[in-house]
């Protein structure tokens, strides 16, 4: 049998045969990104309407601070053990398919909530599968791509997992609407219980979309010893993160400020529908900015790009406390501050997202972003609890006063450690 003479004239060249090299948006990619529209679809109509639920039932802003900031340091600390143990056992899927089963399942409690008590209980069981998946995914989908792709992969996943953000609110909100009037307290519970569906559509979605290629288990692999082999230009980078963390209070606490403000004006219902509708704007810009800013970020400093974003997150508060100071309603400016918000929380995802796989070899990702969930959950502890209790027990102006400054710090943080 002869011989191929283009084989041959490469071969006697020196040169390598010609390969092609795989596209970034692959099954895997385009497989998370629909697991993560629906999974959102799912939570974040139950988002929207969360404030307006609450109202109804008598539980203060104090109450849903301490709720969203215990949910997500929870969720935070198991980050941090699944993404080690994946590292440890080599496989990831069935741990994110687990994940996205709780997050997809508990919010449906809600339904049977008189107080706080039971609340607390379906966040804190939703956000613990949150907890579990994240880190793992990310670090799925950095496995999925070439280095110099990774901001549009995750650009493209934000984007995906955030006009879930869009739809979701959308339908709670005409949920809300469209529901026979009764028991104040009805149409949100029948929103709660529909949330179901597009949760276990994500459960579904992943199984059979996306695919994972095992790697070898490391059984000697110890909790302590992998935290203390991350490279010191992560660790540096995490200080800024967690910094900002500090400041970066729950967006049911955005949604919450705008039915306070609302309410006078519009009636208690009105508002929180009005509320929801502007958080879906939110989720809009949140959407229509992540793919340009993965992009932007494959040709740039990540992280500079991301203390951008940290600064206008800082904007963000500053502008809700001075929506409060001078007592304005008026829709435009408030749609304005929602607007900064979906931008900002862009930005931060999707560069967070990509940038601790610049910095860890593979093997650890999922160590390094569970360590970064777990900073970022402290974080959201502190700022979801600092806003609500310095509201309940100063005023709304000092707690998204505090809020700002904290985020500004985190954005000068992350500036003066960048690569």
């Amino acid at each position: 049998m002869g011989l191929d003479p283009m084989v041959v004239k490469l071969a006697t060249s020196g040169r390598p045969a010609p390969s092609r090299k795989p596209s970034w948006l692959n099954r895997n990619v385009i497989g998370m990104s629909v697991t993560s529209f629906f999974s959102d679809a799912g939570h974040e109509m139950v988002t929207a309407v969360l404030p307006g639920f609450l109202g109804t039932i008598g539980v203060a802003a104090g109450a849903l601070g301490w709720i969203e900031g215990i949910s997500d340091a929870a969720s935070s600390f198991t980050k941090l053990g699944a993404g080690w143990y994946s590292d440890r056992i080599g496989h990831r899927k069935g741990i994110v398919t687990l994940g996205y089963l709780l997050t997809g399942a508990a919010l449906a409690l809600f339904a049977l909530a008189v107080s706080w008590p039971l609340i607390l209980a379906g966040r804190l069981v939703s956000w613990l599968g949150r907890g579990i998946r994240g880190p793992l995914r990310d670090a799925m989908l950095s496995d999925s791509v070439d280095p110099e792709s990774r901001g549009k992969a995750f650009g493209l996943h934000r984007a995906g997992d955030t006009i879930g953000a869009v739809v979701g609110p959308l339908i709670g909100v005409a949920l809300l609407s469209w529901l026979p009037a009764g028991a104040p307290s009805a149409s949100f519970r029948v929103i709660f219980v529909l949330s179901l569906l597009p949760g276990l559509a994500a459960v579904a979605a992943f199984i059979l979309l996306v695919r994972e290629t095992g790697r070898p288990a490391r059984q000697a692999l110890r909790f302590w010893g992998a935290l203390r082999g991350l490279p010191k230009p992560y660790t540096h980078f995490l200080f800024g993160v967690g910094l900002f963390g500090t400041g970066d209070f729950a967006p049911t606490l955005l949604i919450l400020a705008a039915t306070r403000l609302l309410t006078p004006a519009h009636g208690a219902v009105r508002a929180a529908e009005i509320a929801g509708l502007l958080y879906v704007l939110r989720n809009v810009f949140y959407a229509g900015v992540s793919f340009p800013v993965g992009a932007i970020a494959d040709r740039m400093s990540k992280q500079k790009l991301l203390a951008m974003g940290y600064f206008l997150g800082a904007v963000t508060a500053l502008g809700t406390a001075a929506l409060f100071s001078f007592s304005i309603t008026s829709l435009g400016l408030i749609a304005l501050v929602f607007a900064l918000s979906g931008i900002y929380i862009a930005m931060e995802d999707a560069l967070e997202g990509a940038i601790p796989a610049d910095l860890v070899a593979s093997a650890e990702r999922g160590t390094a972003y569970g360590l970064m969930g777990t900073v970022n959950g402290i974080g959201d502890l502190v700022a979801s609890a600092l806003v609500g209790t310095v509201w309940t027990a100063v005023s709304p102006v000092a707690a998204f006063g505090c809020a700002g400054i904290l985020m500004l710090a985190g954005a000068a943080l992350v500036v003066k450690n960048r690569g």
